[in-house]
Parts: C-alpha cells; structure tokens; sequence
C-alpha cells in the first residue's frame, strides 16, 4: 500500500518552510532512518546542495535527517537504501527533466509503490501524477514526455486556488486551462 503525502505547496503565508506540515512529516516518516531528498526542482535557481542544506536543516527541527540524491555516486542506489522519499517543489518541467535524464522513473515508482513513505510539495506532487500537463511552470526545459510517474490515476495542479468572484482579472484562469487541458486529453 502506498503511503503518499501530496502537499500543494512548502510554504503557506506566515508560517516558514514546510513548518504547516511538520505534524504530517513526523507521522508518515516516524519509522524512516534514511530519508532520501531529490532537489532536482531547484526553487529560485537554488544549487542541488543548497536546497538539500534547507530540508535537512528544516527535518533537523523534527530530529530527523536527509540525504541528497547526489550526496553519494549511484542515484538509484539511494533510492533502493532509503526508507522515506521527499519530493520538493520548484519547477516541474526542470524536475522530470532530471529525473528522466538519470532513468529514476521506474526505481522511485517502485520504491513509493513497495510502501515507501513519500512526501511531495509543489512541483513534487505534481509529477505524482499521469503527466505534468496541467502545471503553471514555465517549460525553461523540455523533458523527453510529460508522462510522469503516474502513482496516481489522476493530474493535480498545485497552488490552484478557485477564482474570487468580482475579481476583473480578464486572462484565463487556471481552472480554463484546467477546462482546456481535459478538452484534449481525456
């Protein structure tokens, strides 16, 4: 049985990062001593070892640990050694790209499927999903698909918030592109 956490976002107005889920963090990985980061995604530019130092240093406030996908040579390695996966946000496009260019498609499916805990924020929630077709993420590259990791039968656009009525904003909301996406892909 799977047991996934997908969060829309880190951070929520107020509060700082992942602080809103730490109560969900400490649940779903209470017995997890390996718990693996992929920072592929890489908010605001951020370096693979720079986003690392923020989880582990914000997991470090619950007494818990991370360890970076590149922290050690063999990135599907540390996906079969680990017993907890995080999956932060950033840019989805950036995200699959790299997970897709490594070949961590099928081991990280596999690993969540066996019963792995997973937490994903943001951009790591969205490629839980059949594809990364209905994210708001600037296409900065182009992964081979957008097929993603399909753990769930379903898409999520994270950070979607239903339009606010009087609101005269005369662009297209997400939920037209939503509207637009199914149009085409169902």
């Amino acid at each position: 049985m799977k047991k996934m956490v997908l969060a829309s976002t880190s951070t929520i107005y107020g509060s700082k990062y992942l602080e809103y889920l730490f109560p969900v963090i400490k649940n779903l990985f209470s017995n997890s001593k390996n718990i693996l980061f992929i920072p592929y995604a890489r908010p605001n530019g951020l370096s693979h070892k720079s986003y690392t130092d923020l989880v582990n240093d914000t997991f470090g406030q619950l007494n818990m640990s991370v360890f970076g996908i590149d922290d050690f040579n063999d990135p599907i390695e540390n996906i079969n050694r680990c017993d907890g996966i995080f999956i932060g946000g950033g840019n989805s496009f950036l995200l699959l790209d790299s997970i897709q260019k490594c070949n961590l498609i099928r081991p990280i499916k596999k690993k969540i499927n066996s019963g792995t805990p997973f937490l994903g924020t943001s951009a790591g929630t969205n490629i839980c999903g059949t594809s990364i077709g209905t994210t708001n993420d600037m296409p900065i590259v182009h992964p081979s698909s957008l097929k993603s990791l399909n753990l769930i039968p379903f898409n999520i656009n994270p950070h979607y918030i239903d339009p606010i009525k009087g609101n005269k904003h005369m662009g297209e909301s997400r939920e037209i592109r939503i509207k637009e996406f199914h149009k085409f892909n169902d």
